[in-house]
């Protein structure tokens, strides 16, 4: 939340030497700012407008219990939209001596604004569906549960690296920094940047957490913040599940590796469910695993129904 204040503050700033004492903020023409120029701010009040603004939501979704709820679905497209608006209009005033004289909006520039907020927006929503189910709590230790027919139960559990997310984080932080400057036109050719740092941001982000279900229909393991990619096993096809004790030095680092143990999700060292389907063996390190290896060897056993 900080750094999107940060970045509304420092791209104005960055770029002050090349701007009006005045800046144009609107322009005739409607959402696509055809026209000319017909409205503007001083250099202080364009400055402190938008962190205003964000400041604003930011309360706001602070204050309500329903907006809280949904903070990421919120925040995430406002933080967008502000961020592409500040460039733009720095864009859009850059080199030129009176506000009058600015550039009319590039409308390409506006869309793809749009879009980004729109998908920042579905990204927020998917992180909101993430929520926890209820564990069921068989006896300790057992390695099969005995569940009463007609019972629907769900094991649930999550990990993260919080190495893996903060460099992730910064990745995708200096990605978007680099694309705003560019819209704003204080950078070359962005993308030169912003693509492999992106990519290697998704990258690291996609393993850098993992959520393992288990149903009545077998193994469901997501990948990263929006549990996807996602990789799933049905009850018949799984020959067995077990808790075992795996180390990064045992299968070769970090993240998701292939190793003589067969493919591991290593987020951290400790129990791992692993479960072997097909002849090979998959696991993923994750809290509780002998409690979802229960759970799971019941369901392969038709101890309880099918949902």
């Amino acid at each position: 939340m900080a750094g999107v204040g940060a970045v509304l503050v420092a791209l104005p700033l960055a770029a002050s030497a090349r701007l009006p004492d005045r800046m144009a903020t609107h322009w005739g023409g409607g959402v696509g700012g055809s026209g000319a120029p017909d409205g503007s701010m001083s250099f202080g009040a364009s400055l402190a407008f938008p962190p205003a603004l964000w400041a604003v939501l930011v309360l706001g979704v602070a204050v309500f219990a329903a907006a809280r709820a949904r903070a990421a679905t919120v925040l995430l497209p406002g933080g967008v939209f502000l961020a592409g608006a500040q460039a733009s209009i720095v864009r859009a005033n850059l080199d030129h001596e009176d506000w009058r004289q600015a550039d009319p909006l590039d409308g390409r520039v506006v869309a793809a604004v749009l879009v980004a907020a729109v998908l920042a927006g579905f990204a927020g929503a998917m992180i909101n569906r993430q929520q926890p189910v209820a564990a069921v709590k068989p006896a300790a230790g057992a390695p099969v549960m005995d569940i009463p027919a007609g019972e629907r139960l769900v094991w649930l559990a999550r990990t993260s690296n919080r190495w893996l997310l903060l460099t992730a984080a910064a990745l995708g932080a200096a990605a978007a920094v680099a694309a705003i400057a560019g819209v704003g036109g204080l950078l070359g050719p962005a993308w030169q940047l912003v693509v492999p740092l992106g990519v290697a941001s998704l990258a690291l982000l996609a393993f850098s957490s993992v959520r393992a279900r288990v149903t009545g229909q077998g193994l469901e393991v997501g990948f990263g913040p929006l549990g996807w990619p996602v990789r799933r096993w049905a009850a018949a096809d799984i020959e067995s599940a077990r808790a075992e004790h795996r180390t990064p030095a045992q299968v070769g680092g970090w993240g998701y590796r292939l190793s003589g143990l067969g493919t591991t999700v290593m987020l951290r060292a400790g129990e791992c469910l692993v479960v072997r389907a097909r002849g090979k063996d998959f696991a993923v390190s994750v809290d509780d695993a002998a409690r979802g290896a229960a759970l799971l060897n019941s369901v392969m056993a038709g101890t309880r129904s099918t949902p």
